[in-house]
């Protein structure tokens, strides 16, 4: 990613490996700061070909500084993307009050007022649900999110598309009316994999932006990397 938040260059891949880590360094020999956020056994060879490669290394834990004070009640716990992406919402967007909504594998409704991450719920996400409706029952199939709107499907598949991706409208358009009679000037953002199909379903002035949390990553390495500089 670049001075202006662009991302230069994105992989998305099932397991990041050392050897992938390396391949991309050899790719953009110009990266010297690298942040992580992840668990599991591979972890630790990915750290050390980082560490060897870069000028400064972060690892992004529930005790590392973020340029956003965090009120949530039991921060070891917050996943990392979630603030992530309330540090990049504060970055690209800096308003009072802000609502992040972010479709990934879960669907989380996070809340930031006045500087301060506050919390919000967690959803199952859209191939969750359509995952569930397939593997729990008999004979419905395993169906893919559509950019069809019915008011109601006429095939069984129809049926749970639009029951899949209805109800996740109505699901969010509930959390923004009610955000919204209590938070004046609520900007409402969208991010994660899956918004694009949720952003012009939705009927409310939003912000999209599927690399929010990317941004919140690159801000918190940015502002821990300056903070040492200057120690």
């Amino acid at each position: 990613m670049d001075s202006n938040n662009t991302v230069v260059a994105y992989r998305r891949v099932e397991h990041f490996t050392a050897e992938m880590a390396a391949a991309l360094l050899d790719e953009y020999p110009s990266i010297d700061k690298a942040i992580v956020a992840s668990t599991g056994a591979e972890d630790e060879r990915v750290w050390r070909v980082l560490r060897a490669r870069v000028d400064y290394f972060l690892e992004f834990t529930s005790t590392t500084d973020v340029p956003l004070k965090n009120g949530y009640k039991t921060p070891e716990t917050l996943g990392a993307d979630r603030l992530a992406a309330a540090v990049g919402a504060q970055e690209c967007y800096g308003r009072s009050n802000m609502l992040i909504v972010d479709f990934g594998t879960a669907i989380t409704y996070d809340l930031v007022t006045d500087g301060v991450f506050r919390g919000g719920n967690i959803s199952l996400g859209v191939a969750a649900r359509f995952r569930a409706l397939h593997e729990y029952t008999e004979r419905l199939p395993l169906c893919e999110p559509t950019d069809e709107k019915l008011e109601f499907g006429r095939s069984t598949r129809e049926a749970v598309e639009q029951g899949v991706m209805s109800g996740i409208e109505y699901e969010t358009e509930g959390y923004i009316a009610d955000f919204c009679k209590k938070y004046d000037n609520l900007c409402i953002i969208f991010t994660g994999g899956d918004a694009k199909n949720f952003a012009n379903r939705i009927k409310n002035t939003i912000f999209a932006d599927c690399n929010l949390t990317l941004i919140g990553l690159n801000r918190i390495l940015e502002y821990n990397a300056t903070k040492q500089d200057g120690e």
